[in-house]
């Protein structure tokens, strides 16, 4: 059976879940977490995560950066001067093009700043970057990131951290159907069930963090959102039946005695 890779910016990925590496109790823990979730691509804090200074535990001594794809991001960056800045250290450090914007608007909600968005992912597409964009569930505002050159678009299921799943699946729908980009729910997903319907609704991908990393049970939560992408995923290409108001049933009523 051919496998169904995500592809971002013409790089391949076997698994279509992504997993953060923040709030864990320690770098062993989100390594383990990491390795059971079978995700091909992690995302770094470039502000938060030690990724250069060599006297403190570093990351890639617990997750490989040669097995493991590194998409450094820009947590708590609140103007588009922060986000440029912080990604093109991250450029510096490790040579790494493939990134995720995330430009926030307020300390509260961290809802996207999408005036400040739009100004980055053009810049940055500019400079060669392959940007994967975090956005709010706008569909227009999902198209013009589109149009200014962004590598996948990363609509929020409900606020970062929150837990409450996908709350506007009508918009989500119209964004996966208005374009060709990888569309990867991003915030806010709370069981595993959650990625399920993300990816029924025809997304591409979702990114898992704090539903994963302040689970009870971490390690048990990252199978079970493995297992739940590829579930939402075959649903998803299998093709659903036509919903009806009316019963039909499952055995044939011709020949009946």
């Amino acid at each position: 059976m051919k496998v169904d890779k995500l592809i971002v910016g013409k790089k391949k990925f076997n698994s279509r879940l992504i997993v953060g590496t923040g709030k864990y109790k320690n770098m062993s823990e989100c390594a383990k977490a990491i390795k059971l979730s079978g995700a091909n691509i992690v995302t770094v804090a470039v502000r938060r995560v030690n990724i250069s200074d060599k006297k403190k535990p570093l990351l890639m001594d617990y997750i490989d950066p040669k097995k493991i794809t590194y998409l450094p991001n820009t947590a708590g960056c609140f103007t588009s001067e922060e986000a440029l800045r912080t990604l093109r250290l991250a450029r510096e450090i490790g040579g790494w093009k493939l990134v995720k914007l995330e430009v926030l608007g307020d300390k509260k909600n961290l809802f996207p700043n999408m005036i400040e968005t739009l100004k980055s992912t053009e810049i940055l597409t500019k400079e060669g970057f392959k940007v994967m964009v975090y956005c709010n569930d706008d569909p227009l505002m999902a198209k013009k990131l589109e149009d200014l050159g962004a590598a996948a678009i990363m609509p929020l299921a409900a606020p970062i951290g929150s837990g409450l799943g996908i709350l506007n699946k009508t918009n989500i729908l119209i964004i996966r159907k208005q374009t060709k980009l990888p569309v990867i729910i991003d915030a806010g997903l709370g069981q595993a069930s959650d990625a399920a319907v993300a990816m029924e609704l025809g997304c591409d991908g979702v990114l898992v963090n704090t539903a994963i990393a302040k689970a009870k049970k971490p390690f048990v939560m990252a199978l079970a959102f493995k297992h739940a992408v590829i579930a939402g995923r075959q649903s998803y290409l299998s093709g659903r039946i036509v919903k009806s108001l009316a019963g039909n049933p499952s055995s044939p009523t011709e020949g009946i005695i």
